[in-house]
């Protein structure tokens, strides 16, 4: 008698926020990177070796976020509210920019239609 086994394999994405946090230290690691002859990047900075091809690099600097740039559509960070405590993006340190905020403290009272 014959018998047959079947083996299959799944391929997935890693859980997505650690694709983001590679994705973000791929970006904070990025370098600046120019065409050179025959079509070659070469880094900007010559101290740095040539980019390999798991290399994230760019050929324009991106625009200055924490300014407000009608060109680009950028709103900029002047007025939007930060997480005091916070180490990450929202946080006040680097959204504001260097310029310094404002600390308040708000109460909010609402109904809340809560049934017993």
């Amino acid at each position: 008698s014959g018998s047959c086994s079947l083996k299959t394999c799944w391929m997935q994405l890693s859980p997505f926020r650690e694709v983001g946090n590679r994705l973000k230290q791929k970006y904070d690691q990025a370098a600046a990177v120019r065409l050179a002859r025959r079509r070659r990047l070469e880094p900007v900075n010559q101290r740095f070796s040539p980019p390999t091809k798991m290399d994230l690099v760019y050929l324009e600097t991106s625009p200055d976020y924490c300014m407000r740039n009608d060109t680009t559509g950028a709103a900029g960070t002047a007025g939007r509210q930060c997480e005091r405590g916070s180490a990450g993006t929202g946080g006040c340190e680097l959204m504001c920019c260097g310029r310094g905020y404002d600390s308040f403290r708000a109460t909010s009272t609402e109904r809340c239609h809560c049934k017993f």
